[in-house]
């Protein structure tokens, strides 16, 4: 014969107030379960089936029955916490609080932990640990800072964006779209010693000093199609170097294909001498991302692929090196590139 736990015999009054406990909006999650608990086990249920059904461990369930069954109601309420009470009450957290959310002293630029201990000497008297782990506890960070832009007025935002949006999403049929940009000022360094490899539990370790050797530009196309790059490098940002890489692409496309080029507001993108050039190639057609919205034009994500997998940690001893690197990245991307995934349909996102 199984061995069974004993129902827990209850009187109505409790009956009456646990079921309260479990159907009350303002019951407490952790009050609610200890309640649930206790009602199963006066129908009999095994314990191992109420962990499962109120979602707490087996063990625990076998200490509210006990609790309950010693101390009845009063034994489902917490117990005293361990260790001293409360030093700073809730007067000296809003005044800590406060403090570090209003204006630091011209002689500073934020708050930290030490100097609001000596601005809350007199008042609070706690140390600079203290504050930090009330702080802490309230989620207040003084010592951190993000940043923002905000938008300029651009009355075209939005047709802009669905516009660059709308050539991902539905690339016109016999024409290129290309995502073209440039990344500049790229540094060719090196360590002034050897990097050491990798080893089992010891990471890669290079030398802080390195040697500069120059920078290099690059400028780039990419198909949103293919996923595929054309890429060259230019000794600088102008428009004259924009138009001979425009000119390349010129060459280089069937002259049945129409090109969409999508592009930010850079200098040398909407130079005169661009325009001027764009206007007279008639099947190259500009389409212009809204201001301040570069991380609209694709370009950027393989922009973003390259520094993260060859140039935040490469080393260079020249120019030419980097620029040989880059462009062997490029060739060896092509071999299998794929498009990006894009989902972002160019207008106002909607919440739930």
């Amino acid at each position: 014969m199984a061995w069974t736990v004993p129902a827990v015999e209850l009187t109505d009054e409790e009956r009456v107030e646990l079921e309260r406990r479990v159907r009350a909006h303002t019951s407490s999650q952790r009050m609610a379960k200890r309640a649930r608990v206790v009602l199963l086990c006066a129908e009999g249920v095994a314990l191992r089936r109420i962990a499962g059904e109120v979602g707490m461990d087996q063990h625990q369930v076998g200490v509210w029955r006990r609790r309950f069954e010693t101390e009845r109601l009063a034994g489902l309420e917490d117990r005293p916490r361990p260790g001293r009470p409360r030093v700073y009450g809730h007067d000296d957290r809003v005044r800590i609080v406060a403090t570090a959310t209003s204006e630091v002293p011209d002689t500073e630029s934020h708050w930290s932990h030490r100097l609001l201990a000596e601005a809350l000497a007199e008042e609070v008297g706690i140390s600079g640990s203290q504050i930090g782990r009330i702080l802490a506890e309230m989620d207040v960070k003084p010592h951190k800072m993000r940043s923002w832009l905000n938008r300029r007025d651009d009355p075209e935002f939005w047709e802009r964006a669905a516009d660059v949006c709308g050539l991902y999403l539905s690339p016109p049929q016999n024409a290129l779209v290309l995502s073209v940009d440039e990344k500049t000022a790229v540094p060719a360094r090196s360590p002034r010693y050897p990097t050491t490899p990798a080893e089992p539990g010891r990471p890669a370790r290079r030398e802080f000093e390195y040697r500069r050797h120059g920078t290099a530009s690059f400028i780039a196309a990419l198909d949103v199609v293919s996923g595929e790059v054309l890429a060259g490098d230019v000794d600088r940002n102008t428009a004259a170097n924009f138009i001979a890489f425009l000119e390349d692409l010129d060459r280089n496309i069937d002259p049945d294909l129409e090109v969409h080029l999508i592009m930010d507001n850079g200098s040398s993108h909407v130079a005169k001498a661009t325009r001027a050039w764009l206007s007279e190639h008639s099947r190259f057609v500009a389409h212009y991302t809204p201001k301040h919205a570069s991380w609209l034009n694709q370009v950027e994500l393989f922009f973003s692929i390259l520094t993260r997998r060859l140039l935040k940690r490469g080393e260079f001893g020249s120019r030419d090196e980097l620029v040989n690197r880059v462009l062997d990245f490029i060739r060896a991307h092509n071999q299998h590139a794929r498009p990006f995934a894009w989902t972002y349909a160019g207008t106002p996102l909607k919440t739930t």
